[in-house]
């Protein structure tokens, strides 16, 4: 049986309170510093775990997020909200939203994966509790259920003040062989 990653790596750090539980501190963990500060870096990350934490992906950079804790089936993603994401309608637009939701999602699916396995999202969804226009926004992601070939996990999206804004799950199918070497 293959054996899957189950370092955390933290990334930054947020104004507000991020998770119920702290990061595991490692005494493999090297430290590495450059950018915008300093980075936890699991030495036995998986290859795509440790290309975010390297550097930001296009997406990130485009909208503005970044996802600063990923391990252990979890992953949180953070987001200043402001005018620049704003809808027609002047409130944050949804995408966003399902942007950094999965974002979050496919990094705490990533954080069980094998070395030589990669992933594909396969179902996404997500329900609007309330607008926002500018905030501090969380994405805290979970894997609820993680078999040999599908995973299914959750998302909450709250504010600084800790009002939940949005709630999205996705299915994750395992990629292997050579389906994971064009990923």
């Amino acid at each position: 049986m293959k054996q899957r990653s189950s370092r955390i790596a933290v990334r930054g750090r947020l104004p507000t309170r991020m998770a119920r539980r702290p990061p595991q501190k490692l005494p493999s963990e090297k430290k590495v510093t450059g950018g915008k500060g300093s980075v936890n870096i699991p030495e036995a990350a998986h290859p795509l775990v440790q290309k975010v934490l390297d550097a930001k992906p296009p997406i990130a950079e485009l909208i503005g997020f970044e996802v600063v804790q990923i391990g252990e089936g979890r992953a949180i993603g953070s987001l200043q909200a402001g005018p620049q994401h704003a809808n027609p309608m002047g409130t944050l637009h949804g995408g966003v939203l399902c942007d950094i939701a999965d974002a979050a999602m496919g990094m705490a699916f990533a954080s069980t994966l094998a070395p030589d396995e990669s992933f594909t999202t396969i179902a996404l969804s997500i329900n609007f509790f309330r607008p926002v226009w500018q905030a501090r926004l969380k994405a805290e992601a979970r894997v609820i259920n993680r078999g040999k070939s599908v995973g299914y996990l959750e998302c909450d999206v709250t504010d600084q003040d800790g009002k939940h804004i949005a709630r999205a799950n996705s299915t994750c199918f395992v990629l292997r062989g050579e389906s994971a070497k064009t990923r």
